[in-house]
């Protein structure tokens, strides 16, 4: 990796450059001008979107290091400033892929790629057994609809059609259950040794296309070997058996009901290899150090994500055919652009500083707050020295009515009076007291960690081509900064800290009576066999169940549980009400508690 690392350094230093020496790059204070010289460099399409790993990252990395360099913050990571850290990128093919069917002894094999593919959440597995087909896949005891009644998949290959009997009903009942990978996972729980897809219903005129194998962010069904092939394969599976596949299909889309079955001397062989692929990504981060013999033991970590959506390569809410830069200039440029103009002016006050600073720029936020997670894990001070964390994400968008939310405003006592009390600029704020949500301030509240997140708000170019430098309100983002220095400023200056409040879930009254609720915050950095937790939410059943962050589930009743597709899965059979044991691991040890579900 230290190659790929001289390389990177190289690649950056000429769009470097034009920025370090620009007009604005000395005034202490905090500029408008200055916000959309950071910005137009962070999201110019030189940059390609910032995804997680790339060299544009390491590329924005080494220019949010120089300018805590420059501004006189000392490495936080030893002598270094960068952290690096390991993610899952992707996903590869390796050794052997096929796919046979045997019929009276007959071979018949789909060409990989052409005919038949491996899904991208395939497990790795070698299998020869009899075929079956299940329909739908579908067993859900809720609508009364089971594929799997009257048939015995275990150790046998299911061949299972793509989408739903409700194909053409929109917000159909079937949606919930149409998923493949809940598919393969029911297979699998039910005792099948693989599972072959097959596409339903095709329009006129539609392709009979085979999965993009792409990596989902997902772990694999561990094991279980899971394809698709085309649908000319199997109306031969079918014609040996004297039936129609079409005709077939076509009745139970009829009769909404199963008609499942076990071919007569048909056997099929499936060879699975596939792995994960591994890259390197990296946090940024500088310390002021404070003045006070004691109080500069203490941190205010302030803090934002660098990272964007590439290429659009996962996230995107563009439609167009033509791959485009996302260069989130809002998302989260201006974030960044955040950071390093606090760091520039509490750097020019740093004698005033009694509580130390640190400055931070995490990536992998798009990809569920990789970086954010790992620095959390791993940090340059103990969790307990840090005692706020400020997030910013995509505060460069101020509208009209000087509109600021502010996310964890119930984290401690003070938030809500330290906040109104600073606000002498006119903005019109919006308190949630939530300390969890969608970005990086969630991997710090998991800690016990007080939390603030500023947002502009959402608004039409979010995760699109169009989040463009020239939509930037640099001139709000410059009031907003201000108006985040001084809420900063108070808190690292004050003699009493923020203490650490729990925040109970509000309910907002709204019962759907369908809607399971448990209360568990995913770990997506987490690559174990389980669902790993980074929080729960504070008040909900599996906060009162004495679930914690950090554990790991292996067992939701009776399924058992992989990963967090597992665990969606298998929240699904139950009711708000329903009592349901739940086995986690917990320091390598398994433990049993009893939930008692909720609703949203």
């Amino acid at each position: 990796m230290k190659k790929m690392f001289l390389i990177f350094c190289f690649a950056a230093l000429p769009f470097l450059a034009p920025v370090l020496f620009a007009q604005n790059a000395d005034i202490p204070e905090i500029t408008a001008a200055e916000i959309q010289d950071h910005i137009n460099y962070l999201a110019s399409d030189e940059m390609k979107g910032r995804f997680t790993g790339s060299e544009e990252a390491y590329t924005a990395a080494e220019y949010i290091k120089s300018e805590f360099e420059r501004h006189g913050l000392k490495p936080a990571f030893g002598d270094s400033y960068i952290q690096e850290y390991p993610f899952i990128a992707g996903i590869e093919m390796t050794g052997k892929n096929e796919l046979s069917f045997y019929i009276s002894g007959n071979e018949s094999s789909p060409k990989l790629k052409e005919e038949f593919t491996p899904a991208p959440f395939s497990g790795s597995g070698d299998v020869k057994a009899q075929l079956v087909f299940a329909g739908y896949g579908i067993s859900a005891q809720k609508l009364e609809y089971d594929d799997y009644a009257g048939i015995d998949v275990t150790d046998k290959i299911v061949l299972v059609m793509r989408s739903q009997p409700e194909y053409n009903v929109p917000h159909s009942k079937f949606d919930e259950y149409s998923s493949l990978r809940y598919k393969a996972t029911v297979a699998r729980d039910k005792g099948a040794a693989g599972i072959i897809f097959v596409n339903g219903y095709l329009p006129e005129n539609e392709n009979d296309k085979l999965l993009d194998f792409t990596y989902d962010r997902a772990s694999a069904v561990e094991g279980f070997p899971v394809v698709q092939v085309k649908r000319s394969f199997v109306d031969e599976l079918f014609d040996a058996n004297k039936l129609s596949f079409a005709d077939y299909q076509k009745k139970m889309i009829d009769d909404k009901k199963p008609a499942s079955f076990e071919f007569e001397n048909v056997n099929a062989k499936i060879v699975t290899g596939i792995k994960e692929t591994e890259k390197i990504s990296w946090n940024v981060a500088g310390i002021l150090e404070g003045n006070d013999a004691e109080l500069k033991n203490e941190y205010v970590v302030v803090g934002g994500h660098f990272d964007h959506l590439g290429m659009g390569e996962t996230g995107s809410l563009y439609m167009g055919d033509v791959p485009m830069i996302h260069n989130g200039a809002d998302d989260n440029a201006s974030g960044t652009t955040g950071v390093l103009e606090l760091a520039e002016k509490f750097s020019s006050e740093k004698d005033n500083l009694k509580r130390s600073m640190l400055f931070a720029c995490f990536s992998g936020e798009e990809l569920g707050l990789l970086g954010s997670n790992y620095f959390a894990n791993h940090p340059p001070v103990e969790a307990k020295q840090m005692i706020t964390m400020i997030n910013l994400d995509m505060i460069g968008r101020l509208n009209a009515k000087n509109e600021l939310i502010i996310y964890g405003t119930g984290t401690s006592s003070n938030f809500k009076n330290l906040l109104n009390e600073k606000n002498s600029y006119g903005l019109s704020l919006t308190f949630n007291d939530e300390g969890y949500g969608p970005s990086d301030h969630s991997s710090f509240y998991g800690k016990e960690i007080p939390v603030l997140f500023f947002f502009t708000g959402t608004h039409s170019d979010y995760h699109k081509p169009s989040d463009d430098a020239d939509k930037i309100n640099s001139v709000g983002e410059e009031t907003v900064l201000k108006y985040i220095f001084d809420v900063a400023n108070k808190i690292v200056t004050d003699n009493s800290k923020p203490d650490y409040l729990v925040v109970e879930r509000k309910d907002t009254g709204q019962m759907t009576g369908t809607k399971v609720w448990v209360g568990t915050i995913p770990d997506f950095a987490g690559d174990v066999d389980g669902y790993k937790l980074s929080g729960v939410t504070d008040g909900s059943p599996a906060a009162k169940a004495g679930i914690l962050a950090g554990d790991i589930i292996v067992k939701f009743g009776e399924k058992k549980i992989s990963n967090i597709y597992d665990f969606t899965y298998a929240i699904g059979d139950y009711v708000p009400g329903d009592k349901v044991d739940v086995v986690i691991v917990r320091d390598e040890k398994e433990m049993k508690f009893n939930i008692e579900l909720g609703t949203r």
